[in-house]
């Protein structure tokens, strides 16, 4: 098969446009993973191309404009805001002050909103954009757009904000009951919304043309049913008027805009543990949520902290390490990872 691995060329955006003459497909690392195990998403330089006009319509970035896209050309999200750029023959730009637009994940938007002009059109992406944020961002005079998508699925929704997404131009969500969605209830699955509306609460499905076509190597957490629709197991709601929200999956943590298997980093570390220790997730006001470590016995910090810090990616790495005197199980017998998260944010 004729993949190009972008990440692994001098100029990732030349390698992509290079891939799109000769029919080549992409092999795009997920955020989060690294080393030789790494999970690459497998898709046609077409999938792409096929939303840039979409993309333009939502974030305004046309021939001319002046675009700042901080960050990896590892992150799909930062290499396809750069491709796009180049093939609209926007400018890309290396200082925020030059920009007039910009994309960038929620963290880099909290540390950076000064540094943009006033004015200046930002595509938020990576995590979900909470409304006190977007407040910030527009008190510095910001335009702000946000979308929500993964590397296997491409663009689902967008809107302003976390609280207001609805489905990209062509594509179709659907929701579809899990146990995760509702540990303790199962009759059903929808949800009363507080301004009346009814939400159905689930995993989140969608069906479009901008689907990967699969992994390059190891396989990820991408599925599939017969009927064209593919999943990555984020949870979420969908309104009756056709808002999304998503809630994340409670295998993963999303940490300023990488998604880090919480399952890799339990590998990493549970055969150097002498007790019992879990990996989870907490929110963090800018990064969105971090990676943390529920220990057993105190003593296991000294050996597999220094261990994270050598072998996982900055995003994998645990940033809080807590003890507790056992870990919680659900009704099910594995490890409540919500009542973990919950415990820790007090």
């Amino acid at each position: 098969m004729d993949a190009v691995r972008p990440d692994e060329h001098d100029d990732p955006v030349a390698a992509v446009r290079a891939a799109r003459t000769r029919g080549a497909m992409l092999s795009l690392p997920t955020s989060g993973t690294s080393g030789p195990t790494a999970r690459r998403v497998l898709r046609s330089t077409e999938s792409w191309w096929v939303t840039f006009d979409a993309y333009s319509d939502l974030t305004g970035v046309s021939e001319g404009v002046r675009v700042w896209v901080p960050g990896p050309s590892t992150s799909t999200m930062v290499l396809f805001a750069r491709v796009h750029a180049a093939v609209c023959d926007a400018r890309l730009v290396a200082s925020p002050a030059d920009a007039t637009h910009a994309c960038l994940t929620p963290a880099r938007l909290a540390r950076d909103a000064g540094a943009l002009p006033r004015g200046t059109v930002v595509t938020v992406a990576g995590a979900s954009l909470s409304p006190a944020a977007w407040t910030a961002a527009a008190r510095h005079g910001l335009e702000l757009r946000h979308y929500y998508g993964a590397a296997e699925l491409s663009f689902v929704a967008a809107g302003t904000t976390g609280e207001d997404l609805r489905a990209f131009p062509g594509v179709e969500i659907d929701i579809r009951p899990t146990d995760a969605a509702h540990p303790t209830r199962s009759e059903d699955h929808a949800d009363e919304h507080p301004d009346g509306d009814r939400a159905t609460t689930g995993e989140i499905w969608v069906r479009s043309a901008w689907v990967c076509d699969g992994y390059d190597g190891p396989p990820g957490s991408l599925r599939r049913d017969p009927h064209g629709w593919a999943t990555v197991g984020d949870l979420g709601a969908l309104r009756d008027d056709g808002v999304l929200t998503v809630r994340g999956r409670p295998d993963t943590v999303t940490t300023g805009g990488a998604t880090v298997l919480l399952a890799d980093v339990e590998a990493a570390l549970v055969p150097r543990a002498g007790a019992p220790i879990a990996v989870h997730g907490i929110p963090h006001p800018t990064l969105g949520e971090v990676v943390a470590v529920a220990l057993t016995d105190a003593r296991d910090r000294e050996s597999l902290e220094p261990y994270a810090r050598a072998h996982l990616s900055a995003a994998q790495r645990p940033r809080v390490w807590r003890v507790v005197p056992e870990l919680p199980l659900t009704a099910a017998g594995k490890v409540d990872r919500a009542r973990l998260a919950r415990d820790a944010a007090r």
